[in-house]
């Protein structure tokens, strides 16, 4: 069934704070070519006037389940190369002003580099934190290469790359994946309280507070965007991403 053409994002300003919502419920707000434009032209509107941005989901109990499997599966060497999902995170990371992440439910794949692009991340309880990508044949090539393992270590990043293991959100506050975790009717409340008190520093001194530390982050990106290229084109690939479209169809 093909979805209604609607935005993928409800943004709304609250004084200092752009609440970033992703609004694709019924796909579980996985992260499509349509939702990585309207967050580029959301991170362009957004760098013009100091504020805190929080990415969060207006539907409870989800978060982001990845990228959009139907539509990965066709994507080719080319769209690798075009860094659609890459390009976004770095983007977010690169914003000129803080970014909280707010998880309340799976954020798995794309999703989890969602929220590992942004500086700050709190969840709920019900929040889950995972990289299964090479179940399917590609590789965590938006970034969850490298800033998993700055996060939650090397050996922790190992175990979520290599065999899909999944973080709960009391697992990920202890690896120092999440900052804190709150129940879900407390947890965007929290993410404004905390966005507020950054909004108090000065907007300048935090703007060159981002660019000193993102100083430290490694030039992997080349490699991840032509290792995807190569994998995006293989016959593992689309049978793997077959079997799981096959799966979840049978499911529904």
């Amino acid at each position: 069934m093909t979805e209604p053409a609607v935005s993928r994002l409800r943004v709304e300003q609250q004084h200092n704070v752009v609440l970033v919502g992703l609004d694709r419920p019924a796909k579980h707000n996985a992260l499509d070519e349509e939702t990585v434009d309207a967050l580029h032209a959301v991170l362009t509107s957004a760098s013009r006037t100091p504020a805190i941005l929080v990415v969060h989901s207006t539907t409870p109990g989800i978060f982001a389940a990845g990228a959009d499997i139907a539509e990965l599966k066709a994507r080719t060497s080319d769209d690798a190369l075009r860094a659609i999902n890459a390009g976004v995170f770095a983007r977010l990371s690169q914003h000129r002003w803080p970014t909280i992440a707010v998880v309340d439910g799976p954020a798995l794949g794309g999703g989890c580099e969602l929220a590992l692009a942004c500086d700050l991340r709190l969840a709920s309880p019900r929040a889950v934190f995972a990289q299964p990508e090479l179940a399917l044949g590609i590789l965590a090539g938006a970034g969850g290469n490298w800033r998993l393992p700055q996060l939650v270590g090397l050996a922790t990043a190992r175990r979520m790359l290599f065999m899909g293991q999944r973080l709960s959100a009391d697992e990920a506050l202890h690896a120092g994946l999440v900052d804190a975790v709150h129940e879900p009717e407390a947890l965007l409340p929290n993410a404004l309280a905390v966005a507020a008190t950054m909004a108090k520093q000065s907007w300048r001194a935090l703007e060159l507070t981002k660019l000193a530390l993102r100083s430290h982050a490694p030039d992997t990106t080349t490699f991840d965007l032509a290792a995807q290229a190569l994998l995006f084109e293989s016959e593992d690939k689309h049978l793997r991403m077959s079997a799981f479209l096959d799966r979840r169809a049978s499911r529904s």
